[in-house]
């Protein structure tokens, strides 16, 4: 197998696989573990980093919070890469944010291991994983989100060549005055506990860095958020379409290609769930990655 270019069709037949747990990261007197959804064949085939949500303090969420998801990622010829990294308590930002950038930079690392292309590494992230995607896309070599050393691979390897993210939060500030207007306080209070000291919101802030013109790269993203039914019955409580707008106009503004998609009704976590709103959103994300996956083609990549 070679590792010069992926699959620029997705497999519109369903590819048989496989699951494998591997130990990934050490750090802090901590072993991490990474699930591998890995497709039967000799590839090499797409490869995508999931990162799960949990407020960036909820330990009882782990990476197989995707599990259908993933299932269905990898029925279409993607090797899925779901990983566990620091997220409790007792960690802060942005420790979580070098984990998933040395996460990033293992899959391109260790890709040929699972028939999978290092030239063809996407990254999704759900809610507060959806965070820290878009930090890494933007600042990989950031000296503390590359804090964790690899040999032989470059920090900027750490960006992947598209992300998709589903109702990230995408701007921290603006969510947690969110939820303070619609009463959830366990966020503010999740929130408060990862960004300490205070100030560190702004720093660890996607759109405040589209803003200040300090983003270094912007990959192709795919943003999924759910968005008022059609009687006006708002599902998600975590974070607004509003918050999800100004943060695209921001992303185009700054020179970055970005698709919006609103799924009327959709609530929080609903890529969690079987059913149409999972459906819709699979068929977005394969449409989008094959986009991805011709470009790259074409480009010589």
């Amino acid at each position: 197998m070679t590792d010069s270019a992926s699959h620029a069709c997705l497999a519109d037949e369903q590819v048989a696989f496989r699951l494998q747990d591997i130990d990934y990261l050490h750090v802090d007197g901590q072993t991490f573990q990474a699930t591998i959804y890995q497709p039967e064949g000799q590839g090499p085939f797409p490869a995508i980093v999931d990162v799960h949500g949990g407020a960036w303090m909820r330990d009882d969420v782990r990476r197989n919070e995707h599990a259908l998801m993933n299932e269905r990622l990898a029925a279409m010829g993607i090797v899925v890469v779901a990983i566990d990294f620091r997220q409790s308590a007792q960690h802060h930002y942005p420790d979580s944010v070098a984990d998933v950038n040395f996460a990033i930079r293992w899959v391109r690392a260790n890709a040929t291991k699972f028939n999978a292309s290092s030239q063809s590494v996407g990254a999704f992230g759900s809610s507060s994983g959806g965070h820290l995607v878009l930090l890494n896309s933007m600042r990989p070599c950031d000296h503390r989100y590359a804090a964790l050393p690899m040999a032989g691979i470059a920090q900027d390897d750490a960006r992947p060549d598209y992300i998709i993210i589903a109702y990230p939060i995408s701007d921290p500030h603006a969510r947690r005055k969110y939820a303070q207007e619609v009463g959830n306080d366990a966020i503010v209070n999740f929130t408060d506990c990862y960004f300490s000291p205070a100030k560190s919101i702004f720093d660890g802030n996607p759109h405040h860095i589209l803003d200040s013109q300090t983003a270094d790269k912007l990959p192709p993203a795919l943003l999924l958020q759910g968005s008022p039914s059609a009687d006006g019955v708002i599902l998600d409580k975590n974070v607004s379409p509003e918050i999800q707008r100004q943060f695209a106009t921001a992303y185009h503004r700054a020179g970055g290609k970005l698709q919006l998609e609103l799924l009327p009704g959709a609530p929080h976590n609903f890529v969690n769930t079987a059913g149409a709103d999972l459906n819709r959103a699979l068929a977005l994300m394969k449409d989008f990655i094959a986009q991805q996956l011709r470009y790259h083609e074409r480009v010589g990549n």
